[in-house]
């Protein structure tokens, strides 16, 4: 898999470059949002670690602006604040993960992996050819395409894989612990946050009945087929 890791800090960028060369990686370095641009333009990363404090412009738009450009990466942000609103405003800007300075490399590892397997596999195979209903609304699984009066509307690979679990188990209620396992591999009170900032941002985007809160239980799947 090809990683993009952007790091104006040169002991991070080797650091990193190394680990992930060693899971079998092909690693691009970038030290500033100019030279992540230009790569961008000839080598496609099959994902992106991104530091959110850069030499020439902000990390946060650069990630606006590599998602308005229609890129579906898995885009993970690391940066030295670890507060709640960090958070919140990284996976708003269309993050799929967020990890904070100082990070354990075993760590950083593994949440590639996790994105990387999102994102070249999915999760459930069930709904991936399927086309899901909702009004003006089209869920194009097989294709990862969401559409609201045949405009296209933005849709993470974190997204697709809650709606993906949500659409394969319609009728039900997909507990929260189970959307965490899936979507971060974990069911942390950092993770259940993410989920919520997650849902309210697919309720925006998608209409507000496409995912219910089932209240004490989970959630569930609220578009018809």
């Amino acid at each position: 898999m090809r990683v993009m890791v952007v790091d104006d800090d040169a002991d991070v960028l080797s650091v990193v470059g190394r680990a992930l060369a060693a899971d079998g990686h092909v690693v691009v370095p970038a030290d500033s949002v100019a030279a992540t641009r230009a790569l961008l333009a000839t080598q496609e990363p099959h994902l992106l670690v991104l530091d959110l404090a850069l030499p020439d412009g902000g990390g946060l738009e650069l990630c606006r602006q590599i998602r308005a450009d229609g890129y579906a990466f898995p885009i993970l942000i690391l940066t030295a604040r670890s507060d709640v609103a960090a958070r919140v405003h990284g996976l708003d800007g269309g993050a799929d993960d967020y990890l904070a300075k100082p990070f354990a490399v075993a760590e950083l590892r593994a949440r590639v992996r996790a994105l990387g397997r999102r994102a070249t596999a999915g999760l459930v195979g069930t709904t991936r050819a399927a086309r899901v209903l909702r009004g003006d609304l089209v869920l194009d699984f097989g294709a990862r395409q969401a559409t609201r009066s045949d405009v296209a509307v933005p849709v993470t690979p974190r997204e697709w894989v809650i709606l993906e679990i949500l659409a394969s188990h319609r009728g039900d209620v997909v507990p929260r612990s189970m959307l965490l396992e899936h979507a971060w591999g974990e069911a942390t009170e950092a993770a259940g946050k993410s989920l919520e900032v997650l849902v309210a941002r697919l309720r925006k985007r998608l209409g507000a009945g496409v995912v219910r809160t089932i209240r004490g239980e989970g959630y569930a799947f609220g578009a018809e087929t």
